[in-house]
């Protein structure tokens, strides 16, 4: 499986939201995508779920498949539960996350075509 690597991204998605809210008009799904990687919050979520295995401890479900659960990104991100969902609720509308419920807890991993559909669509429309 290819990750994409938003880093690089960076100053062109800071840049595309300056002038964004100046004078060019973006699709709608690809501004609000270029607002969800605008965070660095958000962008750091995205570089720890492409390599789980390397940045979270074994989650409890025992399939790395399945995503990591929301407890171990709030905590690696240093963040409260409520500020932790609301990143991820972000990510998730955008499309570079999805969600897997198990009992009461919530996993999250990336959407990897997803996230190359939307460099595709980068590439096109701008």
């Amino acid at each position: 499986m290819r990750f994409f690597d938003f880093k690089p991204l960076r100053r062109v998605i800071d840049y595309l939201l300056n002038i964004s809210e100046k004078s060019v008009v973006l699709p709608t799904m690809i501004l609000e995508q270029l607002k969800a990687l605008g965070n660095d919050t958000r962008m750091q979520m995205m570089e720890w779920l492409k390599d789980p295995l390397s940045n979270f401890p074994p989650q409890d479900h025992g399939d790395p498949a399945i995503g990591v659960c929301v407890t171990h990104l709030q905590h690696k991100a240093g963040l409260s539960p409520s500020t932790a969902s609301a990143h991820l609720a972000i990510l998730q509308r955008a499309g570079f996350v999805l969600t897997t419920r198990i009992g009461k807890w919530t996993y999250y991993r990336r959407n990897e075509q997803a996230i190359d559909d939307f460099a595709a669509r980068l590439i096109i429309d701008l």
